[in-house]
Protein backbone atom coordinates (compact mmCIF):
# COMPACT_ATOMS: atom_id res chain seq x y z
CA UNK A 1 0.00 0.00 0.00
CA UNK A 2 1.34 3.43 -0.91
CA UNK A 3 2.30 5.87 1.85
CA UNK A 4 -0.36 8.41 0.70
CA UNK A 5 -3.10 5.77 1.04
CA UNK A 6 -1.86 4.80 4.50
CA UNK A 7 -1.96 8.45 5.56
CA UNK A 8 -5.50 8.85 4.20
CA UNK A 9 -6.71 5.77 6.06
CA UNK A 10 -4.96 6.90 9.23
CA UNK A 11 -6.64 10.33 9.02
CA UNK A 12 -10.00 8.68 8.40
CA UNK A 13 -9.69 6.39 11.41
CA UNK A 14 -8.44 9.21 13.63
CA UNK A 15 -11.50 11.28 12.71
CA UNK A 16 -13.75 8.31 13.40
CA UNK A 17 -12.12 7.70 16.80
CA UNK A 18 -12.47 11.38 17.71
CA UNK A 19 -16.17 11.41 16.85
CA UNK A 20 -16.85 8.08 18.57
CA UNK A 21 -15.10 9.14 21.77
CA UNK A 22 -17.18 12.32 21.91
CA UNK A 23 -20.33 10.33 21.26
CA UNK A 24 -19.54 7.66 23.87
CA UNK A 25 -18.89 10.28 26.55
CA UNK A 26 -22.20 11.90 25.70
CA UNK A 27 -24.12 8.60 25.48
CA UNK A 28 -23.24 7.68 29.06
CA UNK A 29 -25.24 10.65 30.31
CA UNK A 30 -28.11 10.47 27.79
CA UNK A 31 -31.61 9.23 28.55
CA UNK A 32 -33.06 6.26 26.71
CA UNK A 33 -35.66 8.25 24.76
CA UNK A 34 -36.11 7.22 21.11
CA UNK A 35 -35.49 10.75 19.87
CA UNK A 36 -34.03 13.15 22.38
CA UNK A 37 -35.49 16.57 22.95
CA UNK A 38 -32.04 18.03 23.69
CA UNK A 39 -29.69 17.43 20.75
CA UNK A 40 -25.98 17.17 21.39
CA UNK A 41 -25.15 19.62 18.55
CA UNK A 42 -27.03 22.57 17.03
CA UNK A 43 -29.19 21.85 13.97
CA UNK A 44 -26.94 23.92 11.74
CA UNK A 45 -27.93 24.96 8.24
CA UNK A 46 -30.82 23.62 6.19
CA UNK A 47 -29.55 21.11 3.61
CA UNK A 48 -30.20 21.89 -0.08
CA UNK A 49 -33.69 20.80 -1.14
CA UNK A 50 -32.31 19.68 -4.51
CA UNK A 51 -30.49 16.77 -2.76
CA UNK A 52 -33.05 15.76 -0.11
CA UNK A 53 -36.71 14.91 0.33
CA UNK A 54 -38.12 16.59 3.45
CA UNK A 55 -36.33 18.77 5.96
CA UNK A 56 -32.69 18.02 6.72
CA UNK A 57 -30.19 20.05 8.77
CA UNK A 58 -26.37 19.89 8.60
CA UNK A 59 -23.94 21.12 11.25
CA UNK A 60 -20.26 20.93 10.32
CA UNK A 61 -18.15 19.48 13.13
CA UNK A 62 -14.78 19.24 11.39
CA UNK A 63 -14.00 21.25 8.26
CA UNK A 64 -11.69 19.72 5.67
CA UNK A 65 -8.38 21.50 5.22
CA UNK A 66 -5.00 20.76 3.67
CA UNK A 67 -3.83 18.77 6.71
CA UNK A 68 -7.07 16.97 7.55
CA UNK A 69 -9.12 16.25 4.44
CA UNK A 70 -11.97 14.37 6.14
CA UNK A 71 -15.01 16.53 6.87
CA UNK A 72 -17.31 15.40 9.67
CA UNK A 73 -20.89 16.63 10.10
CA UNK A 74 -23.89 16.14 12.33
CA UNK A 75 -26.94 15.57 10.10
CA UNK A 76 -30.50 15.77 11.43
CA UNK A 77 -33.40 14.35 9.40
CA UNK A 78 -36.95 15.27 10.41
CA UNK A 79 -39.44 12.36 10.26
CA UNK A 80 -39.82 11.11 6.67
CA UNK A 81 -36.81 13.09 5.39
CA UNK A 82 -34.12 11.36 3.36
CA UNK A 83 -31.22 12.00 1.03
CA UNK A 84 -31.39 11.32 -2.68
CA UNK A 85 -29.38 8.41 -4.01
CA UNK A 86 -25.72 9.42 -4.06
CA UNK A 87 -22.15 8.14 -4.04
CA UNK A 88 -18.92 9.21 -2.32
CA UNK A 89 -15.57 8.83 -4.08
CA UNK A 90 -13.85 8.19 -0.74
CA UNK A 91 -16.69 6.20 0.86
CA UNK A 92 -18.58 7.29 3.97
CA UNK A 93 -19.01 6.22 7.58
CA UNK A 94 -22.27 6.95 9.41
CA UNK A 95 -22.84 6.77 13.16
CA UNK A 96 -26.43 6.85 14.42
CA UNK A 97 -26.69 9.08 17.49
CA UNK A 98 -30.43 9.63 17.88
CA UNK A 99 -33.82 8.50 16.60
CA UNK A 100 -34.55 5.83 14.00
CA UNK A 101 -32.94 5.94 10.56
CA UNK A 102 -32.92 4.05 7.30
CA UNK A 103 -29.87 3.23 5.15
CA UNK A 104 -29.83 1.42 1.83
CA UNK A 105 -27.21 0.53 -0.75
CA UNK A 106 -28.41 -0.06 -4.32
CA UNK A 107 -29.65 -3.66 -4.74
CA UNK A 108 -29.71 -4.40 -1.00
CA UNK A 109 -32.53 -4.23 1.58
CA UNK A 110 -33.07 -1.16 3.74
CA UNK A 111 -31.32 -1.31 7.11
CA UNK A 112 -32.90 0.17 10.22
CA UNK A 113 -30.42 2.30 12.19
CA UNK A 114 -30.75 3.05 15.90
CA UNK A 115 -28.60 4.94 18.35
CA UNK A 116 -25.12 3.41 18.44
CA UNK A 117 -25.34 1.67 15.03
CA UNK A 118 -22.71 2.42 12.42
CA UNK A 119 -22.42 1.94 8.68
CA UNK A 120 -19.38 1.85 6.44
CA UNK A 121 -20.37 2.63 2.86
CA UNK A 122 -17.72 1.65 0.29
CA UNK A 123 -16.43 4.23 -2.21
CA UNK A 124 -18.61 4.88 -5.28
CA UNK A 125 -21.51 2.78 -3.95
CA UNK A 126 -24.97 4.28 -4.65
CA UNK A 127 -26.86 4.64 -1.38
CA UNK A 128 -29.27 6.83 0.57
CA UNK A 129 -30.07 7.45 4.22
CA UNK A 130 -32.65 9.29 6.28
CA UNK A 131 -35.25 9.16 9.03
CA UNK A 132 -38.08 6.72 9.55
CA UNK A 133 -41.55 8.01 8.62
CA UNK A 134 -42.58 8.69 12.24
CA UNK A 135 -39.32 9.37 14.13
CA UNK A 136 -36.52 11.79 13.25
CA UNK A 137 -32.92 10.64 12.94
CA UNK A 138 -29.53 12.18 13.70
CA UNK A 139 -26.24 10.83 12.40
CA UNK A 140 -22.59 11.73 12.32
CA UNK A 141 -21.32 11.55 8.73
CA UNK A 142 -17.59 11.06 8.12
CA UNK A 143 -16.91 11.62 4.44
CA UNK A 144 -13.30 11.52 3.20
CA UNK A 145 -12.63 13.77 0.25
CA UNK A 146 -11.33 11.97 -2.81
CA UNK A 147 -9.72 13.14 -6.03
CA UNK A 148 -12.97 12.22 -7.81
CA UNK A 149 -14.99 14.52 -5.51
CA UNK A 150 -16.75 14.27 -2.18
CA UNK A 151 -20.29 13.42 -3.35
CA UNK A 152 -22.13 12.75 -6.59
CA UNK A 153 -25.88 13.27 -6.31
CA UNK A 154 -28.21 10.97 -8.22
CA UNK A 155 -32.03 10.66 -8.44
CA UNK A 156 -34.48 11.04 -5.54
CA UNK A 157 -35.46 7.97 -3.52
CA UNK A 158 -38.99 7.05 -4.61
CA UNK A 159 -41.77 6.64 -2.05
CA UNK A 160 -41.90 2.95 -3.02
CA UNK A 161 -38.16 2.47 -2.34
CA UNK A 162 -38.48 4.36 0.96
CA UNK A 163 -41.33 2.18 2.19
CA UNK A 164 -39.52 -1.13 1.50
CA UNK A 165 -37.84 -1.42 4.87
CA UNK A 166 -36.14 -4.42 6.48
CA UNK A 167 -38.49 -6.54 8.62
Amino acid sequence: MKMANKKSYLKFYLALILVLSQYLAYAQSKSSAIFSEKPIFPKGQRAPEKNFTGTVWVYSLIQADSAFNIPVANVTFEPGARSHWHTHGGGQALIAIDGIGYYQEKGKPVRILRKGDSVKCPPNTPHWHGASPDVGFTQIAVTPNAASGRVTWLQPVSDQEYKLKEK
